[in-house]
Parts: C-alpha cells; structure tokens; sequence
C-alpha cells in the first residue's frame, strides 16, 4: 500500500510539473520533477535529429516504446555520450550502483531530449584577443556542418550534444580533450563550444544573433541550449534526487553577479560646462543602457564635490579641480552603486571638500572604497555579497603626490603599500572572497604597459587578486592574464573633457564588464567607447572598435 502511494504521489508530481512552461525562474526555488516510472525502450538519435532548431514546433516527437521491467536488483546508470564531464562526473551514486554503457540493462539513464528537465547551457568561444563579437545562428550552423572554412573545438562529450542538436558536422569540427580546449585554440586561433561552467577568462564568449549566455536574466530563444531527461524505472536514490534538484542547469541566473569597473571620472572643465548648458545627464545619454544593466557600477571619481565650486569654465587652464554639487544628479542617473576614490585630485579644494563628498556619498547610499575619512578607513576593503558571489574591492593611489593620501586623522586617498595589500589579498581569499584591485599608478600615454605597472600589477595577482585594473589610465592600455588574473592596466578615461589631448588617443575608452559565476570570475566582456562633443562617449563603430581592438590587443602580445 505504501508503495502505490508513494507511485502516485510521484505520478502526480509530473503532472504538475509537465503542465509548467519548463523554464527556471529566478525568483522561485529549482526543482527536479521525479523520473516516471512508466517502462520505457530507450531511444536516442541515431541520425543527427536535431532538436527544435530544426523540426518545426508542432513536429510530433514518437511515443517512447514499452519493454518489460528490469530486475529491481539491477543498480546502473546510462549516460548518453552527450551528458557534459561535470554531470556524470559529480552525480552522487549509492553504494553498490555502477555506470553502464548499456541503455537496454540500466534502471536509470540520461539521455538528450526535446522537453527534459535539466537544461545544459553552452557557449560559443575564441580566444580573448579575437575581433569578432556576435555571429548568426545561420553562419554557426555553416560553420558547424564544414560549410565555412573556419574550424571548430569541441570536447566528445559536446560533440555528441552538438551532433544531437544540429545534426552532421564537417570535417572541420575536431574532438579535443577538455583540457587540451584552451591551448588549442589559442595556437591555432580557433574557435570553440564549450558548456557553460567551463567559460573561464582566457576565452572571448561571442554572441548568437545579439544572445550571449553571459547576459543577466533568463535567456529566452538562445540557441546552443540542451535539454536532457532521466529516465527511471524505481525511485531515484534521496541523494541523487536531492543532487539534480540542486543541478537542474548549469546556468542560474541567481548565481550570477556583474561588476563594470570604469576608467576616470573628472566632471571638470568642458563637460562640467557641457552638463551645466545641456542637462546634468547628457553624458551619459548614449551609454546610459550600459551604465545600467550591471549588478555593480564603479566610478573611479578622481575630483572631489564642494558647495564653493564655481561654474565650470572650458577654457580652464588650471589643473587644480572641482565638480559642483549638482553633478551629482549624473552618478544617480547612472544609478552608480561603487565609487572609486583613489584619485590624485580629490584634495584639490582642500580636505573639507573630500569630507563633503563623502557626506554625499553617505546620504546616497553609494560604497565607496580606496580613500576614506582617515588612512585606517581608506586601506579597508569593501566587501560585497551578491548571489553567492563573494567580491572584495581593494583600491590605492601610488603616483601621489603626498597630499592627496589619507592621514590618520584627516580623509584622503590610501596610500600604496604594496607588502599590507599582499596579506590583505591572501587573507581575503582565505575567507572566499574574490580580491578585484584598482591602482592609481602612475601615468604613461601609451598603450604598453610600463616596467614599474608589470612589476607592482604582476606582484598583486600572485598574492591571489583575480582582477587588476589601472585607474590612472587618461590612456587606454594593454592586458594580459598573469598567475590566474585578468590584468588591465589602463581603461583609459570615462567622463573626461581630453579630447585627443594632450595625445591623440586620449578619447577612447573601455568600460569592463566581469562576470562572476558561483564563486568564480568567468569572463570579463570588453565594452568600447568613443568620446564626442568633451563629454559624451558613445560606443564606438564596428570599424573603430576592430581598429582599437587590434591595436590593444597588439600592445598586449597577442
């Protein structure tokens, strides 16, 4: 009697469940509806059916037929070769169970199908110093079926998952192993499809007809999308239920966090000017969607706010600097969340006007980080919880002058010292947190990064930061990835007036944007701006920014 109940208990689970859209929410808790327990002949594609990319919505899908009861007695799973190395690899077996390579003899298998319950996200890929950013699905089904001359990696397991999805494929498409992935790709400059939780920095995801699996939310309509069912004839095991509820995808949106780190900030002089004739906003006017799809937007604002600031004068020839209260209206119409202080003209005006700012700041609600009301406060961290992603800011001035740095006593920038940063990175990854670090350096116009910025980034990333990045920069700089870091020593300016000046270059700009996955940084996307009018960047051109691109790319020595 028990037993029957608890069959219908089941039967009535998938019911329910198979009368739901299938898609994951990110305001309701996953959860994995129970196998049925239906007897089945499995049946797994044997002639590159692909899924609904290519069979029409309404294509009827055929009845699985019925076969007799296995022995009870019989404990084994079937994988199909499609199911990724993370899931047959981490599935939690109870004692006494064993993997089979017979679907016919297996009590439970794990097969792709049209409307499973786990969905398996995977992601296009280069190498991080490729031009290209978006592609269509019909130029990826070319390429995929050896109709383009580009060649394409893929591990065995996302072959067949591929196979199963898109159907035959050309000679060009080649088996690699996992970890063989990356360095192939990078010698031989081609591209990859890897599963979305083996996305790491050093690859460049490119996007499908304008859809990317690092974009924020759901992802509705994106191709490279795989649904696998489990077929059972008994009960899952507690645990390994328990596990696929927990591993529904390997995409949640709910463990995902975004942070765009920024290049400076100086509301001064001509775009002071500018926000005073045509509207507090109007440099954020082109960019604004930018500004605000991130989790976390840093500034790095590198003049202080003082209530006795005169209107702005774009003629100014002084280098000594500050913004009027009302520019504020800017930082919260970009709905700034992180401000940066670590530049080396916030006491311009005098100290008082650095408490002033950060009274604003306060009454804002805004964090702020690398400067402070005195040096203890300044050298402190700022750490962020978000979707189970543990972030921790740390940020210092090292070009000076002495001025600017905080005191003991009186608010300022923090001081570099490169021997507390160290402990403080490696104490921080101790306790889970992700050290992102932004430098005031020193400034070079150009775009390779200097002896003195490789050895104090270099030394950073080897006490365990995951992202290094140059505040300083008016100049956009090179990259690299050193010791398991995403380096970038300069992003050059974001609301600044030079325009093309003192050098030409000066005007353009990038915006980072880093994505964090369940306790990872996964990839960093490169957002690219050109600055018009001294004081609204725009995003730049497809030529200017394959231009721009090849040139940074080149300075970095790729």
């Amino acid at each position: 009697m028990r037993k029957n109940l608890y069959i219908l208990l089941c039967l009535l689970m998938v019911l329910l469940i198979s009368s739901c859209t299938g898609k994951v929410q990110s305001s309701k808790p996953l959860s994995v509806p129970q196998p049925t327990l239906t007897p089945f002949q499995p049946v797994e594609p044997t002639n590159g059916r692909a899924s609904n990319l290519l069979l029409p919505a309404d294509t009827p899908i055929p009845p699985l037929e019925d076969s007799p009861l296995k022995p009870a007695s019989f404990q084994a799973v079937y994988f199909s070769p499609a199911v990724p190395e993370f899931f047959r690899s981490s599935v939690p077996y109870p004692s006494g169970w064993q993997i089979s390579e017979h679907p016919d003899s297996s009590a439970v298998q794990v097969v792709p199908s049209m409307d499973g319950t786990i969905t398996w996200v995977y992601a296009l890929v280069a190498p991080f110093p490729t031009i290209e950013d978006d592609i269509s699905l019909d130029v990826l089904l070319r390429i995929w079926r050896g109709e383009d001359s580009r060649s394409l990696l893929v591990s065995p397991s996302t072959y067949h998952a591929m196979f199963w999805l898109l159907g035959n494929c050309g000679e060009n498409v080649s088996q690699v192993a996992p970890d063989e992935l990356l360095n192939r790709a990078w010698q031989d400059q081609s591209w990859a499809i890897v599963p979305f939780e083996e996305i790491i920095p050093q690859w460049k995801v490119l996007s499908i007809d304008g859809k990317s699996p690092l974009q924020q939310g759901a992802l509705e309509g994106y191709p490279l999308t795989v649904n696998f069912s489990i077929k059972s004839e008994t009960p899952l095991p507690e645990d390994m239920f328990q596990w696929l509820v927990e591993h529904r995808t390997n995409r949640d949106p709910q463990f995902m966090t975004t942070l765009m780190l920024t290049g400076t900030t100086a509301l001064v002089r001509a775009i002071g000017w500018k926000m005073e004739t045509l509207g507090m906003t109007y440099p954020a006017q082109d960019i604004l969607n930018w500004l605000l799809e991130p989790d976390f937007l840093h500034i790095s604002n590198e003049v202080s706010f003082n209530p006795k600031c005169p209107p702005a004068n774009p003629n100014q020839t002084s280098l000594m600097f500050c913004s009027r209260p009302e520019y504020l209206e800017l930082f919260r119409a970009i709905d700034v969340e992180i401000i940066e202080l670590s530049g080396n003209h916030n006491t311009d005006w005098g100290r008082d006007a650095f408490a002033y700012s950060l009274e604003q700041f306060q009454k804002e609600g805004w964090m702020w980080y690398a400067g402070g009301w005195n040096a203890g406060e300044a050298s402190q961290p700022l750490l962020i919880e978000h979707h189970g992603n543990r972030i921790a800011l740390l940020g210092c001035n090292y070009a000076g002058p002495p001025s600017v740095w905080a005191t003991d006593e009186e608010p300022g920038a923090a001081k570099c010292d490169f021997d507390r940063l160290e402990g403080q990175i490696q104490s921080l990854r101790d306790q889970g947190f992700l050290p992102v670090v932004t430098l005031q350096h020193t400034e070079v116009y150009q775009s390779p990064a200097s002896e003195t910025q490789q050895r104090d980034f270099r030394r950073l990333a080897q006490a365990g930061a995951v992202i290094l990045s140059g505040s300083q920069a008016h100049f956009p700089q090179a990259l690299e990835f050193y010791h398991g870091a995403f380096i970038h020593y300069g992003l050059g300016n974001l609301f600044f007036d030079q325009m093309d000046i003192p050098v030409p270059g000066t005007r353009r700009e990038f915006l980072d944007r880093h994505v964090f996955y369940q306790g990872k940084h996964i990839n960093t996307q490169l957002l690219t701006a050109m600055l018009e009018d001294y004081a609204r960047p725009r995003p730049m051109t497809d030529e200017e920014r394959t231009e721009f691109l090849r040139e940074i790319f080149s300075a970095s020595g790729w």
